[in-house]
């Protein structure tokens, strides 16, 4: 039951993110470009899986796009507040299709389940 519930809240965070995206002019390239970009953080998995579970769970936080969609709004700044919402898409997204924040023993051992 946790599993779907944290799977609905995945669905409802991708959502209201894109819906917000598009309400702020966001267009489909940035978009494109940027959906996907945070899972470069599993690159530190070449130095092993310590460091490969920190690198991707450093980008796949709501913390740090909290940061930049707050700086967005307090600074007027339109395209952070557009970077902010696609980085909370990608993190919904993710954990709408099963994919939690990593435990260093593995790549596959999440939050969520094992994948």
């Amino acid at each position: 039951m946790v599993g779907a519930i944290l799977r609905a809240e995945g669905a409802v965070v991708f959502a209201g993110s894109l819906l917000l995206y598009f309400r702020q002019d966001g267009g489909w390239l940035l978009l494109a470009l940027l959906l996907l970009s945070p899972d470069l953080s599993m690159l530190g998995y070449l130095a092993g899986p310590r460091v490969g579970s920190w690198a991707y769970d450093a980008a796949h936080t709501y913390v740090s796009p909290a940061l930049v969609l707050g700086f967005g709004v307090f600074a007027d700044a339109p395209m952070a507040v557009r970077i902010a919402l696609i980085w909370t898409a990608h993190i919904g997204m993710d954990r709408l299709v099963g994919y939690g924040l990593k435990y260093p023993t593995h790549f596959k051992d999440t939050h969520l389940q094992r994948v």
